[in-house]
């Protein structure tokens, strides 16, 4: 893969969405309450496993949360794995979800 991953956050379908190029690579869908993101599910498009989209989609809705201020609760079984490798990434799960 040459081209980079990129992700944006797509307001109106609630969902970070990672793209290459032209193509949608994967999105990771979420719920927003006051002062907190639930990470609800990340699905990664056919042709793109391996290619680091799922992960690149974990950091920057965390990175992405931090920035805001919110609390994260990971519900996606893959966040939830994400943050346990990435110890930067603790002290942002709301305290509700330890």
């Amino acid at each position: 893969m040459t081209e980079p991953i990129r992700v944006s956050d797509n307001q109106a379908e609630r969902r970070y969405e990672a793209w290459v190029g032209d193509d949608l690579a994967g999105f990771l869908t979420y719920r927003l309450g006051p002062g907190r993101i639930v990470l609800v599910h990340t699905e990664t498009e056919d042709g793109w496993h391996g290619h680091g989209v799922g992960g690149r989609l974990a950091a920057s809705a965390l990175d992405d949360a931090r920035g805001r201020g919110l609390r994260v609760t990971p519900l996606c079984p893959f966040v939830a794995d994400y943050i346990s490798h990435h110890p930067e990434y603790d002290d942002l799960v709301h305290p509700s979800d330890d």
